[in-house]
């Protein structure tokens, strides 16, 4: 099976746009897309992007943000910008997609795949950076791999099954990544919607379970589109303007 893996679109219709027409022109057929949660928050569009995306055959799980939304997460626990965000979305999302939201689940299994959208230890909130988190989060895995978002990075960590060391490397994008059947790995796509590894282009990646590879993509998108329309809603200057530089 061919898996569109995608996380944190954060309501940013440009960016989810262009990783579909960026595949759709790579010619990348696939048979089902993996979304790793947090579909709203941060971003101008939430109903259409969870219009676009329940139009795609997918698995989508639950992100803080999309839990924030619900009332599942207090605001408290956001930064203010953040914040401000969240309630700007309660008020827009449709009754619909408000139902939608509410039905993703914390975490799912696809075969060897566990998907969360923090980390296998904690779905919602944890953040995967180091290799020290990594090596806790991988005693609580039921399968092989963990696919998982959050931090908006790109990065796979890799558990040598016989030595049980732990390291982490950078993917580059375009150049497909082998996983060995001798160990285990948690692997991030990096984020849609807002990266934030320094690179402002969105990311997403293509997993091959039937081949074993892991190939990651980045594709640029009409980031002053988006800007515009967050400027429009009122949004706080700090959330428009980390979309240019991806951090």
């Amino acid at each position: 099976m061919r898996c569109l893996i995608i996380s944190d679109i954060h309501a940013n219709l440009a960016a989810f746009e262009a990783v579909l027409q960026d595949a759709a022109k790579r010619r990348l057929r696939f048979d089902i897309v993996w979304c790793l949660g947090d579909i709203v928050g941060y971003g101008p569009d939430p109903n259409e992007c969870i219009d676009l995306l329940r139009k795609l055959p997918h698995v989508c799980l639950a992100g803080n943000h999309d839990w924030a939304v619900l009332g599942k997460l207090g605001i408290e626990t956001f930064h203010e910008n953040a914040a401000f965000v969240v309630e700007w979305t309660q008020s827009r999302l449709t009754k619909e997609n408000l139902n939608y939201l509410r039905a993703r689940p914390e975490q799912d299994v696809q075969g060897d795949y566990l998907l969360v959208h923090a980390s296998p230890r904690e779905p919602i909130w944890e953040y995967v950076l180091d290799v020290s988190v990594a090596e806790e989060n991988f005693g609580y895995m039921p399968t092989t791999y963990a696919l998982i978002g959050h931090t908006h990075v790109p990065a796979i960590f890799v558990k040598d099954s016989a030595t049980l060391a732990v390291h982490a490397t950078a993917p580059t994008p375009n150049i497909p990544v082998a996983l060995k059947p001798s160990c285990n790995y948690i692997i991030n796509p990096g984020g849609v919607g807002q990266p934030r590894d320094g690179d402002p282009r969105a990311a997403y990646a293509l997993l091959d379970t039937e081949t074993l590879t892991w190939t990651p993509y980045r594709v640029e998108y009409p980031i002053k589109r988006t800007q515009e329309k967050m400027r429009a809603a009122g949004f706080p200057d700090r959330l428009i303007e980390r979309l240019s530089h991806g951090r």
